[in-house]
C-alpha cells in the first residue's frame, strides 16, 4: 500500500492512461481517480468495500479514499486520474462526503471524449467532460459524512510505515507515534482498508524488496534485513505468499 502524493496534482492537471491486465496494491491520493474496464474483469477495492467490475462499468473514487485494482485473469481499462480544482462545483458541493457507492455506469461517448482528449485541448473542453461524468456519477447516487480526524489518522499510518517500514513498524511503535491505542489502530486499520495492519506491512516490504531485487545486485539477505525482516526465514516465507514464488526464483526471472 502506499500513500501517493500526486503534488503535480493540486493544480489544474489530468492524466489518461490505458492499461491491460493491471494490479495496483492499496493506496491513497489527493485526486479524483475514474477507471472504466473496457474489457475483461477486475476486482477493486475502495475503502474495504469490493468490487468486481465488468465490461463498461466504472468507479469514481474520491480523494483520500483507500483503494487497489487487481486483475486475476484478463481485462483492459482506461484510467483518469485528475485534481479537484478542474470540477471545483462538485468537490465544493460534496465537501466532507463520500458515496455510499462508488460504482456506476457511464455513456460510453463520455469516457470517448475523456480518453480523446490531448494537451492542446481547452481547458474548457477539459472540465466539460469531467463535470459530464461528475454529473452522471452524481445523478441518484447517496453520500455520507467523513471525518477529518480520520483522512488525517489513515494518513499518518501510511506514512508511519513509509518512514519506518525497515525497522520497527509494530503496532506498538505506532500507537507511541500517534499516541492511539493499538487495539484501536489495528480495528482502525482494518476497517478503513479491509485487511489487517501486518498484512499491510508485510505487503509494503515486499514491494520494497521486489523493487531492490529488480534494481540492483543486492544479496537476498541483505535485501530481507534492508527491508526490516528480522530473519531470512520470515522474509521467504512472507515473498511467497504475496508474490507467488521464492525471492532466488524471482531474482533469476529477472
Amino acid at each position: 500500500m502506499f500513500y501517493q502524493n500526486h503534488s503535480y496534482l493540486a493544480t489544474e492537471r489530468i492524466k489518461l492512461e490505458n492499461g491491460i491486465d493491471f494490479s495496483f496494491p492499496l493506496h491513497l491520493h489527493s485526486s479524483y481517480e475514474f477507471i472504466v474496464v473496457t474489457e475483461g474483469e477486475m476486482e477493486v477495492s475502495v475503502d474495504g468495500k469490493s468490487y468486481t467490475l465488468c465490461q463498461e462499468d466504472a468507479l469514481l473514487i474520491f480523494p483520500n479514499q483507500v483503494h487497489s485494482l487487481k486483475t486475476q485473469d484478463h481485462s483492459c481499462h482506461f484510467l483518469c486520474i485528475f485534481s479537484p480544482k478542474l470540477v471545483q462545483a462538485y468537490t465544493k458541493l460534496v465537501t466532507s462526503k463520500i458515496p455510499t457507492d462508488n460504482c456506476f455506469r457511464p455513456d460510453f461517448y463520455l469516457v470517448e471524449n475523456l480518453a480523446s482528449l490531448t494537451p492542446n485541448d481547452s481547458i474548457m473542453n477539459v472540465k466539460g467532460t469531467l463535470y459530464s461524468i461528475c454529473a452522471l456519477f452524481d445523478k441518484n447516487r447517496t453520500y455520507i459524512e467523513k471525518t477529518s480526524a480520520d483522512e488525517e489518522l489513515i494518513s499518518r499510518i501510511f506514512k508511519f510505515v513509509e518512514n519506518n517500514f525497515n525497522s520497527d513498524c509494530s503496532l506498538e511503535a505506532l500507537s507511541k507515534h500517534t499516541s492511539y491505542h493499538y487495539v484501536y489502530l489495528s480495528k482502525y486499520f482494518k476497517r478503513c482498508t479491509g485487511v489487517s495492519y501486518t498484512d499491510y506491512v508485510n505487503r509494503y516490504r515486499i514491494n520494497e524488496a521486489c523493487y531492490i531485487l529488480q534494481n540492483s545486485s543486492q544479496s537476498i539477505l541483505q535485501t530481507a534485513y534492508d527491508c526490516g525482516f528480522d530473519s531470512l526465514r520470515s522474509f521467504n516465507r512472507n515473498f511467497k505468499k504475496i508474490i507467488g514464488t521464492s525471492p532466488s526464483s524471482y531474482q533469476m526471472s529477472l
